[in-house]
């Protein structure tokens, strides 16, 4: 029978969550073939030929692109049935079987994946079928990458002053203990966080670096859930592939309850961390339950200036409880501690989303503050009780997808976005200083998890 994996987008990376009930399905007999939209195309004749297709809604951006190419799907593939599963597939259940899908999987699907397959090849899978969607404990193994366009095809490392490095995407562990009330992993995982077993991690990395790859990046939630695990796997990662550096994301709590693993990381090859900083005011970090201050903010700036790491932070730059000076403070305050260079311009359009099962829904309030839910934006649109505030994310959203067709630089964009901010609170702009920070390592993908896709990306199937 045959079986086809889709991923509409996962930050230009090649997806683990494709690659790895790819091998579950795989080892039970079952024909898989696996799409990725980032590079590749739907192919009319290969959808006609599948019973099963299964669609990764990993992220925001990927489960817009996922309803915008269902319909075509659907025209190629009457006859198929229909999944979708990742960490936003529970919360849209209602919306995505409103289109005609069938079942609705989890963050960990890969066991329902398979029973749904082994019941439609048995032909006796009832169109009621409807799995459990609570988290369950599942076997890890070597995920099965074959199938996947080259790594070369995917976003590389761009180091400043070198050339661009292929990068190998590696999950060491999924969920997260932390309740983060705007985070999608928390509606889907609730405080739950699963390690991958070491040698599982450690496969999946030495046939990434076979095939080319001399950067990792971990896509945990974060890094450091399991602190012990996570030092486990870079130092044998480091005894065996001492040239190969990498780049994780960790929470600012534990940046600094951990601060005595900085040394660590730095010394088996960790290149840059990116941080969930949000925001730089205090109260709308509370609304988040970030459990960190701006001033955490600026002493992680230093520790990890100070051990050698790059800080690569990201915003919700536009908020129900923020200001225009408040928006201008964050600009500001990325140039107090020059981070203008460590920050892809999208960050300074991101606006906060508010999906089916958001914890945010939890504060007092805050409900007053919604529409109904949108099944096209996917979430609870908001309007700012200053206008101004959302006509300037409007812009800035409009620039940064200009800028970048345009492949300006970080500080050309973030030039433009202060003297945009300024103008729209009717102040005059300062004179920026010469130096905004330097470059640091990044990723070649810029786009993010949390921001609209383009018009570019919901047509590129």
């Amino acid at each position: 029978m045959n079986v086809i994996l889709i991923n509409p987008y996962e930050l230009g990376r090649q997806p683990f969550g494709l690659a790895h009930p790819a091998t579950w399905l795989i080892r039970s007999g079952f024909q898989v073939t696996c799409i990725d939209l980032t590079i590749q195309r739907l192919d009319p004749v290969v959808l006609s030929k599948a019973q099963l297709i299964c669609i990764y809604v990993a992220m925001h951006t990927a489960t817009r692109i996922a309803l915008e190419a269902l319909p075509r799907i659907q025209a190629s593939a009457p006859n198929a049935y229909l999944c979708v599963y990742g960490l936003y597939a529970p919360m849209n259940a209602a919306m995505f079987q409103q289109q005609g899908v069938n079942v609705v999987l989890d963050g960990e699907p890969e066991s329902d994946m398979l029973t749904l397959a082994k019941e439609i090849q048995s032909g006796q899978f009832p169109r009621s079928y409807a799995p459990s969607l609570s988290i369950k404990k599942i076997e890890f193994v070597n995920p099965e990458r074959s199938m996947l366009p080259a790594l070369s095809k995917y976003a590389n490392l761009v180091l400043p002053g070198e050339r661009p490095k292929t990068i190998a995407f590696v999950e060491a562990s999924r969920g997260c203990k932390h309740l983060c009330r705007h985070c999608p992993v928390v509606p889907v995982y609730n405080g739950t966080f699963r390690a991958i077993p070491v040698d599982v991690v450690l496969m999946d990395i030495r046939q990434q670096i076979a095939a080319g790859a001399e950067h990792v990046s971990f896509g945990d939630p974060d890094f450091l859930n399991g602190p012990t695990h996570a030092k486990r796997i870079i130092q044998a990662m480091h005894a065996e592939f001492p040239q190969i550096t990498y780049d994780v994301t960790i929470k600012v709590e534990h940046l600094l309850q951990k601060k005595k693993l900085l040394p660590t990381l730095k010394k088996t090859g960790c290149l840059f961390i990116t941080s969930a900083i949000e925001s730089v005011n205090n109260e709308v970090l509370r609304h988040l339950n970030k459990n960190h201050t701006d001033e955490d903010f600026a002493e992680i700036v230093k520790l990890l200036h100070d051990v050698g790491i790059a800080l690569a932070p990201t915003f919700v730059a536009f908020n129900p409880w923020i200001t225009l000076d408040g928006y201008i403070a964050l600009l500001r305050r990325l140039v107090e501690l020059e981070l203008v260079e460590s920050v892809p311009p999208i960050q300074l359009a991101i606006r906060l989303l508010v999906p089916l099962g958001s914890h945010l829904l939890n504060i007092n309030g805050f409900k007053e503050l919604l529409g109904n839910f949108d099944p096209v934006l996917l979430g609870y649109p908001w309007q700012h009780s200053d206008p101004r505030v959302d006509r300037l994310q409007r812009n800035i959203q409009h620039l940064v997808e200009q800028n970048e067709q345009k492949n300006l630089s970080r500080r050309e964009t973030f030039e433009q976005v202060w003297q945009m901010a300024h103008n729209q609170a009717d102040k005059t702009s300062p004179t920026l200083p010469t130096y905004l920070g330097k470059e640091i390592p990044c990723h070649s993908e810029n786009w993010y998890c949390c921001a609209e896709p383009t018009s570019q990306q919901l047509m590129n199937f």
